[in-house]
C-alpha cells in the first residue's frame, strides 16, 4: 500500500486545480507585497510596549530583541533564513498553516468572524480548535523549540 504521505491522487483533500484557481496565486503575491510595504514604508518605528515579565522570559529563551521591535528579529531577519533552525521553523509552519486552513475549511479569521457570526457549528469547533492550538504551541512547543 501507498504510504499517505504519497496519495495525493487518491485523498480528495489534496485534489487541487490550480490553473482555474490562478487568482488564489495572485492573492498571495499580492499578501507578500503588501505586506513587505506595509512593514518597510508604512509602520511607525516605535517598538511594541511589552511585559517586562515577557520580555525576561523572551530573553531567557534567547529572543533578546523582544520589547525592541514589532518581530523578533532573531526569528524574521534576512540572516535567519541562513540559519537551518529558524529557516526549518518557517517552513513547517507554513506548511502546518497551510494544511490546517484547507482541512478546516477556512482560516482563523474566515471561521471566526463570517462563521460565528452565522452560528455555524463547523466554525465554532474549528475557532476552538485553532486556540487550543495555539496554547498548546506558546506553552508547550515554543519553550521546547528555544
Amino acid at each position: 500500500k501507498k504510504a499517505y504521505i504519497f496519495s495525493g491522487k487518491n485523498v480528495s483533500l489534496f485534489k487541487f486545480d490550480w490553473k482555474s484557481q490562478r487568482w488564489n496565486l495572485m492573492v498571495v503575491v499580492g499578501a507578500v507585497i503588501g505586506g513587505f510595504i506595509a512593514s518597510n514604508y508604512l509602520s511607525a518605528s516605535n517598538a511594541v510596549v511589552l511585559n517586562e515579565e515577557v520580555v525576561t522570559n523572551l530573553h531567557s529563551m534567547g529572543i533578546k530583541s523582544a520589547g525592541t521591535a514589532y518581530l523578533p528579529t532573531e526569528l524574521f531577519a534576512n540572516e535567519s533564513l541562513l540559519n537551518i533552525k529558524s529557516l526549518a521553523i518557517l517552513i513547517v509552519g507554513g506548511f502546518l498553516v497551510g494544511f490546517g486552513a484547507r482541512y478546516a475549511g477556512g482560516c482563523t479569521s474566515g471561521h471566526a468572524i463570517s462563521g460565528l457570526s452565522n452560528f455555524q457549528l463547523p466554525s465554532l469547533i474549528a475557532v476552538v480548535g485553532f486556540f487550543a492550538g495555539g496554547l498548546f504551541m506558546i506553552h508547550v512547543l515554543f519553550p521546547l523549540i528555544f
